[in-house]
Formats: C-alpha cells, sequence, structure tokens
C-alpha cells in the first residue's frame, strides 16, 4: 500500500469539523463542508487524507488538485452570491487537520472589514436556508464533482 492509499484509508474528519459543519460531498481531493452559520456563505474544503496539517505537507499533485477545487469554489461562490470579497484561510489554531475556509463577504456585513471568527455566535441553518443554499451552491458542486 502506498503513503497516499494509507492516507486515504486512514482519513476521519476531525470532530470539531463534523460538529460544525455540514457535508455537501466530496471532491476529487477533499471534503466539501458547509459551516453551520447561514451568516455568510462559507464552504470548507477538507482535504480527505490522514495526517495532513498543512498545504506543503500536500504532495505536489495534490497541491495543484487542492489550487484548482479551492479557485472552482471562490469562482462559483461568488457567481451564486454575488460578494464583495472572497475570504480564503487555512488557518488552523483551533483544528489542526488541513482545511480551507471559502467565506463570501459583504460590505456592511456583520464583521466587515475585519475576520468573521468571534464577531458573533452562530446562526444554524434551518430547513428552508440549507435547502436555499444547497440549491445556489449545485453548479458549483457539480463542477467539483461531488458526490
Amino acid at each position: 500500500m502506498t503513503q497516499s492509499q494509507n492516507q486515504n484509508q486512514n482519513y476521519q474528519l476531525h470532530e470539531r469539523l463534523a460538529a460544525d459543519t455540514i457535508s455537501l460531498g466530496r471532491s476529487r481531493l477533499c471534503e466539501i463542508r458547509l459551516m453551520n452559520d447561514q451568516t455568510w456563505p462559507w464552504v470548507l474544503l477538507v482535504p480527505a487524507l490522514a495526517g495532513i496539517r498543512e498545504i506543503y505537507e500536500l504532495s505536489p499533485d495534490q497541491q495543484q488538485v487542492l489550487l484548482q477545487e479551492s479557485s472552482a469554489l471562490s469562482r462559483g461562490m461568488m457567481d451564486a452570491f454575488g460578494g464583495d470579497k472572497m475570504n480564503v484561510a487555512a488557518l488552523g489554531n483551533m483544528v489542526p487537520q488541513l482545511h480551507l475556509h471559502h467565506i463570501v463577504r459583504f460590505e456592511g456585513d456583520p464583521a466587515w472589514p475585519g475576520p468573521v471568527w468571534g464577531k458573533q455566535p452562530p446562526a444554524p441553518y434551518d430547513e428552508s436556508g440549507l435547502a436555499d443554499i444547497k440549491l445556489a451552491l449545485a453548479p458549483v458542486l457539480a463542477e467539483l464533482g461531488a458526490a
């Protein structure tokens, strides 16, 4: 078994990401997760590989796939929501597992122009809101091959 196959086989989503997000499917490399906070359109890409904390730990091919998936997600989210700015971040201070946040920002949103973290408690999706955002994200999820 190759190291990459072993990383895939042993992959498990961090418990905090599992608790705070909703699955939108899987792309070629990543789990696609919706942050359960309807304040912002906010989607995470989590490379489905065990033990990866930083982008540089990915192989060059995996880094390229991550960049392509992140760019497609960013473009699709901006098309869907018409934001003023796309924030993409890989912080990992609270959750060490590599994950990239993609947050559509609007001038005048509750945290503008600062970061979204810690500004207010999350506003979880209700059934209708969740259906609406999944519908809005459907084209980019299809482009990512989300299954």
